[in-house]
């Protein structure tokens, strides 16, 4: 189905159980190609007037869903003032795919765990109620913050680690009209019900990403540590957006990728470091304050070192630049 309309769209959704929205495709194509996904009809979003970026009154910017990946990435507004995002986007996948890939289907991705997209493996993600294979079984990639006994699955954007770094928000319209709620809160942790990804309610449709004002010309940066160099996933990231007035940290937002089943907001290091000096002693402290949470598995406690010395070398080489901006 073509919908002429956000209504059109949401009252589509709402009349055939088992329905997806569909924009790019870069992931969803890809499940039902496996299995994974098998919906009774696709909506087709990606003609709805939803593709522009536009900068609002307050200063802050507006990206459309359907705004494409590699266009939102190369906005000079993105690119001078969230710079974090950029970065994040960049990194996400191959040029090809940034083509084609949505800012709101980028959002609605769904984990790579391999036990979730092999049809013959147990994944309560896909199929809840049938065990999660990968506690016990290959689960080096897998979550260490955040976790239940349902589910270990990491969340997979780059691009939503920077947005809930940098306090952005998700604008969503539904059958109750539009609402909107930060990126930071989005996604959902797995706990009893892993198959629900996000705070997402029935029927609604993903409109836009607005970048706050506040977080504007705050210098940022993402930084990811993965297997080979291009085209491949997290095993962890960081998104650091930070200010320096007078060698004291005036503003701070951190969130970790690769770790958890969604972006990790980093409110324990946040908090310490708010009011502190910006100094690698605060920082490395602050930086342990969250880890510390950290429950890794039998194969993955890597992760908590590599997300530490991530987020340690983007503090380090944000404070001296912000401090004299």
């Amino acid at each position: 189905m073509r919908p002429g309309t956000l209504q059109e769209a949401a009252e589509a959704y709402a009349a055939h159980p088992g329905a997806r929205y569909l924009a790019g495709g870069t992931n969803l194509v890809d499940l039902v190609k496996l299995g994974v996904e098998q919906p009774t009809v696709l909506i087709d979003v990606g003609r709805l007037p939803l593709d522009t970026i536009e900068e609002l009154p307050d200063g802050s910017l507006r990206a459309g869903a359907t705004v494409r990946n590699s266009d939102l990435a190369a906005d000079p507004r993105v690119r001078d003032r969230w710079p974090a995002l950029s970065q994040a986007l960049l990194s996400g996948a191959s040029a090809q795919l940034r083509n084609a890939a949505t800012t709101g289907g980028n959002l609605l991705q769904r984990t790579r765990c391999p036990y979730f997209q092999d049809l013959g493996k147990p994944c309560n993600k896909r199929e809840p109620g049938s065990g999660c294979g990968a506690r016990d079984g290959v689960h080096r990639d897998h979550a260490v913050l955040g976790h239940s006994a349902q589910c270990i699955a990491t969340h997979p954007s780059d691009m939503a680690v920077a947005l809930a770094a940098l306090d952005a928000q998700v604008e969503l319209y539904g059958p109750e009209g539009t609402r909107r709620l930060p990126v930071a809160d989005f996604h959902r942790l797995p706990g009893e019900h892993p198959e629900r990804d996000t705070w997402i309610r029935p029927g609604e449709l993903i409109t836009a990403v607005l970048l706050p004002a506040a977080t504007a010309g705050v210098p940022s940066a993402y930084r990811k540590a993965r297997d080979r160099a291009s085209y491949a996933f997290a095993l962890a990231s960081v998104a650091v957006a930070l200010r320096v007035a007078d060698g004291i940290v005036d503003q701070v937002g951190i969130a970790f990728g690769g770790l958890a089943h969604r972006p990790w907001r980093a409110r324990h290091t946040e908090l310490a470091l708010l009011g502190a000096p910006a100094t690698p002693d605060a920082f490395e402290g602050a930086v342990a304050l969250e880890l510390a949470h950290a429950e890794p598995l039998r194969d993955n406690a890597y992760k908590v070192s590599l997300a530490r010395n991530l987020a340690l070398d983007v503090l380090n080489r944000l404070a001296p630049a912000t401090a004299t901006a």
